[in-house]
C-alpha cells in the first residue's frame, strides 16, 4: 500500500515547481527518448524499468504523473496502478498507462480502475507530451479543489461573527436559518441580500451561510466587484474561450461557472456596470452561463449571495442599477449592524482582537487601561469592524504586548467625522479641501476608493491629501 499525505506546503511546491513525471518502462531506448522529450519540455522525469523500483520511486519522489507500461519483467501494471488508487484521495499521482499489444480490454481495465489515458505504443513523442499536458493540469486542478474543500471544511471554527448584542443575536440566527435552506435539491436555494457599511462583516456572513449549509465542502467563489479592473471584469466573471479577444490566448472559465454547485458571492454588487448587470440577471433566471467567444451554455447550480453598503433603490431611480435584478437578489435580506450601534461588542471585539494579535506576532497578550476603552466606546466607527481590526493590531505592536493606552490607539490621528453640515464659507482653501475628504470619507464609511470617485480624483491623489490633512480610511 503506498501512503501518501497532502499538506498545504507539498501542494504549494507542485503547483509552483516543475511537474515530476514518473516512467515506469522497461525498453532502455524508447525511455530514454522518452525522458528527453519531457525534460526538453520543462518536467521532472523519474525513471524505473520493474514494477518493483516504480513502487519505490512512487512512495518515496511522489510525482504527480506515472507513465505506466502494462508489460513489465516482474509483473503486470495493473497491479501499480491498483496500488496507487488505494493510496486515498488526498494525494494519488495520475497515471497514463502505455501498452504496446493495444489490448482494448486491458485500456477499459485501466480507465474503471482509474487511469486518467492511455496510449497505443508505438507512442509519438509529441501526442505523449500533449496527453501528459492536459492530465497534469487536470490533475493539479482537482488537487487544489481537494485542498481548498478540505481547508473550507474546518474553517468554520474560525469565521466568527462575534457579539453578545441584540442585533447580533438576530443575525446569527438568521444565518442559521438561512443556511439550512440551500439544500442539494433541483430547485436552487433563495438569493440572499447582505446590506451593511464598509467593514461590518458582510463577507464574514457570507462565508458562514456557505460553511453551515450542506454545500460546505462545494466551492466558495467571492466576487469583489468593486476591485476588478472595467474592461477585465465580463471575461473574470463569465471566462472566455480561446481567441474571444486580443489576449485570450487559452480558454479560461469564469469565477462564475468556477463556483460550480457551491456559493457565489457578489460582494459590493453595486459597483457592477449596468450592461453586465442584465447578462448577470439572465444567468441568474435562466441558471445558464457562457463564455465570451461561445455558443455553449453551461449550467449554473451555485447558490447567490450578494452584498453591498450602497443604497440600491436610491441608485435605481438615478439609472444605475437595474430593479430587476435587484427584486431578483432581494429574495432575503441579511443586514449586518454598524459597530457603533453594538453597544459593549466594541469592547468584547477589541480585545479579542487584541489576544489575537499578540499570539500572532509571538507577544505577551495585551490588555487595555480603562482610558482606552472609554476612549474605543466613545469612538464613531465609521469603518466598523474592519477599522476595529486594524487599529488593535497597530496599537498591539506600538505596546509590544503590553498594556495599551489612549496614545496607542492613535485615534487623534484617525478620521473622526465632521460634525453636521459645516458651511464652506469664511473656510481657508486647505480647511475646505479637508472638509470635503472627511464629508466623502463619512459618506463612505472610510471607503477611499468610493470617495475618491465621489470627488473626482484619483486614489492616490485622495491618499496623499489624507495623508497631507493626517486623516485615514479603511480601505
Amino acid at each position: 500500500m503506498i501512503e501518501n499525505v497532502m499538506t498545504a506546503q507539498t501542494l504549494a511546491k507542485e503547483l509552483q515547481g516543475a511537474p515530476r513525471v514518473l516512467l515506469i518502462e522497461d525498453e532502455n531506448l524508447f525511455g530514454r527518448a522518452v525522458k528527453k522529450r519531457l525534460e526538453k519540455a520543462g518536467h521532472e522525469c523519474l525513471m524505473a524499468a520493474t514494477l518493483a523500483e516504480g513502487r519505490e520511486l512512487a512512495r518515496n519522489a511522489a510525482p504527480e504523473l506515472v507513465l505506466l507500461d502494462l508489460r513489465l519483467p516482474d509483473g503486470n501494471g495493473l497491479d501499480l496502478l491498483t496500488e496507487l488508487r488505494a493510496a486515498g484521495e488526498s494525494r494519488q499521482p495520475a497515471v497514463i498507462v502505455l501498452t504496446a499489444y493495444g489490448e482494448i480490454s486491458d485500456a477499459v481495465h485501466a480507465m474503471k480502475l482509474g487511469a486518467a489515458d492511455y496510449l497505443k505504443k508505438p507512442v509519438d513523442l509529441d501526442e505523449l507530451l500533449l496527453a501528459v499536458d492536459k492530465v497534469l493540469q487536470t490533475s493539479r486542478l482537482r488537487h487544489a479543489l481537494d485542498y481548498s474543500r478540505e481547508r473550507d471544511s474546518h474553517a468554520v471554527e474560525g469565521t466568527q461573527l462575534l457579539g453578545d448584542s441584540a442585533a447580533m443575536q438576530r443575525v446569527r440566527e438568521q444565518i442559521l436559518r438561512l443556511a439550512e435552506l440551500a439544500g442539494e435539491g433541483a430547485e436552487p436555494p433563495p438569493t440572499v441580500l447582505i446590506l451593511g457599511e464598509t467593514g461590518s462583516g458582510k463577507d464574514v456572513a457570507a462565508r458562514l451561510l456557505h460553511l453551515l449549509s450542506p454545500r460546505s465542502l462545494r466551492p466558495f467563489v467571492q466576487v469583489d466587484c468593486a476591485s476588478l479592473p472595467r474592461d477585465l471584469i465580463e471575461a473574470e466573471l463569465f471566462g472566455h474561450e480561446k481567441g474571444a479577444f486580443t489576449s485570450a490566448h487559452g480558454a479560461r472559465a469564469g469565477l462564475i461557472e468556477a463556483a460550480e454547485d457551491g456559493t457565489l458571492f457578489l460582494d459590493e454588487i453595486g459597483e457592477l456596470p449596468l450592461d453586465l448587470q442584465a447578462k448577470l440577471l439572465n444567468v441568474i433566471e435562466r441558471r445558464k452561463t457562457r463564455r465570451i467567444g461561445s455558443v455553449m451554455e453551461r449550467p449554473f447550480a451555485a447558490r447567490i449571495i450578494a452584498g453591498t453598503n450602497r443604497q440600491l433603490p436610491e441608485m435605481i431611480a438615478q439609472g444605475l442599477f437595474r430593479a430587476d435584478l435587484y427584486y431578483r437578489l432581494n429574495v432575503v435580506t441579511l443586514n449586518m449592524p454598524p459597530l457603533r450601534e453594538r453597544g459593549e461588542d466594541t469592547i468584547l471585539l477589541a480585545r479579542h482582537f487584541a489576544v489575537q494579535m499578540s499570539r500572532r506576532y509571538g507577544l505577551p497578550d495585551a490588555s487595555f487601561s480603562d482610558e482606552a476603552l472609554n476612549a474605543l466606546r466613545a469612538y464613531s466607527w465609521p469603518g466598523n469592524v474592519r477599522e476595529l481590526k486594524h487599529l488593535v493590531e497597530r496599537a498591539v505592536l506600538l505596546s509590544r504586548g503590553g498594556a495599551i493606552y489612549v496614545a496607542d490607539l492613535g485615534l487623534s490621528q484617525t478620521f473622526v467625522p465632521p460634525q453636521g453640515d459645516q458651511p464652506l464659507q469664511g473656510l481657508t482653501l486647505e480647511a475646505a479641501e479637508r472638509l470635503l475628504i472627511e464629508r466623502a470619507l463619512l459618506d463612505t464609511g472610510g471607503n477611499v476608493s468610493e470617495a475618491a470617485r465621489r470627488l473626482g480624483v484619483s486614489r492616490m491623489t485622495l491618499r496623499y491629501r489624507m495623508e497631507k490633512y493626517a486623516l485615514k480610511g479603511i480601505t
